[in-house]
């Protein structure tokens, strides 16, 4: 399941990060740090399970451990899916063209 989930992960990253390389825009550059925030959730969890930085109190609450891993994936939960929608409705926005005058 860990697998599947790093995947999903690592692309999500890339995809991210060819987004910025393309785009360069606001919504891109918080896609991408949604992302590493993501990814860092994963690498959490590698180093609990594997008992990497016992100081870090990786499992415990109220340690350090554990605060980085609950606002990476609070923050990563929020603004990979912002930078995707901010993303989508600029393209659509985009396509559209300039606003044409009314007229009378």
């Amino acid at each position: 399941m860990s697998i599947a989930i790093g995947v999903l992960i690592a692309a999500a990253f890339v995809a991210s990060a060819i987004a910025v390389a393309r785009e360069r825009t606001w919504w891109s550059l918080l896609q991408l740090l949604g992302a590493c925030l993501l990814a860092l959730v994963l690498l959490a969890h590698v180093a609990e399970t594997f008992r990497l930085f016992p100081s870090m109190g990786w499992g415990r609450r109220d340690t350090m451990g554990h605060y980085i891993d609950l606002v990476s994936a609070l923050g990563g939960s929020i603004l990979l899916p912002t930078g995707y929608i901010g993303r989508r409705v600029r393209v659509k926005h985009s396509l559209r063209g300039p606003p044409r005058p009314r007229s009378r």
